[in-house]
């Protein structure tokens, strides 16, 4: 909490290209409205009683800003709702990252196998919070900090992947130079390294490295990604292939798989991968 006692007010934009999100955002932000002119409270007292400053409280009960949790605890006490509006931040949980997102979430959460090679950095589900946030920061123009707190918060919530039951399949094709490059710096990287042996470690995850010293392969046209279902379905994306965007012609599919299936050819084995990480993160 700062110094002023005030709470953060680094909650999120609503995200402009989403119509439902809004929809939900918007109705929490009147439900607040509504108690809180039924407690013939000012906006500013409001604020003041919950520890936020009034603009922001325009903001929510306008459906303009996404509230954190504490935030609608805190109104919850306030207002002597008992516990509705507190309650409301399960469907606020389910809209506070962007569509992109959500929609990527959304894939992931349903595929029960999930293939990709990185060509430069490192997957999302594989990054720790501390490394996303210095990868994101480098983005330019920058990312204002409520878009990068935001950002980095979807990415995070992705990785509710490894918590499923049953556990998907998960494989992933890393380049040497992701795992070199110190985004964020040493400390960062060599949490980063460890927290990828953690994963690797998982019967269910196959991370495999590829070595700088392969010089030409198949993975230099891009990224890949291919993500199957439980219904026999899948969707791929591959850089600078169908215009980039998602597929699921089994036709055009079947091309994504074999370039990947040519890529792993070229890679060390998991385990071979496993000691490669470990010494890199000994040479850090």
């Amino acid at each position: 909490m700062p110094a002023d006692g005030k709470v953060d007010e680094s909650g999120w934009e609503v995200d402009p290209d989403d119509a439902w999100g809004g929809a939900v955002i918007a109705a929490v932000g009147r439900q607040l409205k509504l108690r809180r002119e039924a407690a013939d409270m000012r906006a500013a007292d409001f604020g003041a009683a919950v520890g936020y400053g009034e603009d922001l409280v325009y903001k929510v009960e306008g459906g303009k800003r996404i509230p954190q949790r504490e935030y609608l605890e805190k109104a919850d006490q306030v207002l002597d709702a008992g516990g509705l509006v507190a309650a409301t931040w399960e469907d606020v949980k389910s809209v506070r990252y962007s569509k992109k997102a959500q929609d990527l979430g959304k894939l992931e959460s349903q595929a029960v196998e999930l293939s990709s090679y990185v060509p430069h950095g490192l997957h999302g589900l594989l990054q720790t919070e501390a490394y996303a946030r210095a990868l994101m920061g480098t983005r330019r123009p920058a990312l204002a900090d409520d878009e990068l707190d935001r950002t980095v918060a979807g990415r995070m919530g992705r990785q509710a992947i490894f918590e499923r039951t049953p556990a998907p399949e998960l494989g992933f094709v890393l380049e040497e130079v992701g795992l070199r490059r110190p985004i964020g710096g040493r400390t960062v990287l060599r949490k980063q390294l460890e927290h990828l042996l953690e994963m690797a470690r998982l019967r269910n995850v196959d991370i495999q490295v590829m070595p700088t010293s392969r010089g030409d392969h198949p993975g230099t046209g891009g990224r890949i990604q291919v993500l199957k279902f439980a219904d026999g379905t899948a969707v791929g994306r591959a850089d600078n292939t169908y215009d980039s965007r998602p597929v699921s012609d089994p036709r055009q599919l079947r091309i994504l798989e074999l370039r990947y299936g040519a890529i792993r050819a070229e890679v060390l084995t998991a385990k071979e991968s496993l000691a490669f990480i470990e010494n890199v993160l000994g040479d850090t």
